[in-house]
């Protein structure tokens, strides 16, 4: 059983904990980290894309962020994001390597295996600079499906023709760009504000 903190608007925790299936069946305000792994080819940005096991509770084989995960109870979203990383993928990373875009306030209703999902979230969104070819990637099977990279401008194209079955936010992916800026400034890293824990 995955307990979870209620929080605030503001990802704050509450106080009060709930369990997973009931905060997505009662549509209770809980946080996620997200992490997109980014690489340059040939002077293009691509991003790793990963599909959605069949099995999973919410979009089963759908392409999704790179990684990502419901915070546990007391643990914090840089923790959450670098375990998720290593547990769904095989990456290893330090906290410092995390370029933090921005925290995203979203709620959606769907119906999954038929039952209803409403999914109340508080998400914090990272980027990661990896370099490395989609086979190498060691995937967690009951969560991942498999893994690939997609050019980022066509990626976007993707999600906002809904050309591929996926549960992207176009918002989200929009974020992405700061880590862009961050890549190529120099110095960028002095510009980029705390990544808040």
């Amino acid at each position: 059983m995955e307990i979870l903190d209620i929080v605030d608007e503001n990802g704050v925790p509450t106080g009060e904990t709930i369990e997973r299936e009931a905060a997505h069946s009662r549509g209770i305000r809980h946080r996620t980290s997200h992490v997109w792994l980014l690489r340059r080819r040939e002077g293009a940005v691509q991003v790793l894309l990963q599909k959605r096991s069949d099995k999973k509770d919410s979009y089963p084989g759908c392409y999704d962020i790179s990684s990502a995960g419901h915070i546990p109870a007391g643990a914090g979203f840089v923790p959450s994001a670098l375990r998720e990383l290593e547990e769904e993928l095989g990456v290893r990373a330090e906290a410092e390597e995390l370029i933090f875009c921005g925290q995203r306030n979203f709620t959606f209703r769907e119906e999954f295996h038929g039952k209803p999902f409403v999914d109340r979230q508080v998400s914090n969104v990272y980027a990661l600079w990896l370099d490395r070819e989609a086979e190498r990637f060691v995937l967690q099977r009951e969560e991942v499906a498999a893994v690939c990279w997609s050019d980022y401008e066509e990626c976007v194209a993707a999600v906002r023709e809904n050309r591929i079955p996926n549960c992207i936010f176009l918002e989200e992916l929009m974020m992405l760009k700061r880590a862009f800026r961050e890549d190529s400034a120099e110095g960028g890293a002095d510009i980029i504000p705390p990544i808040p824990r």
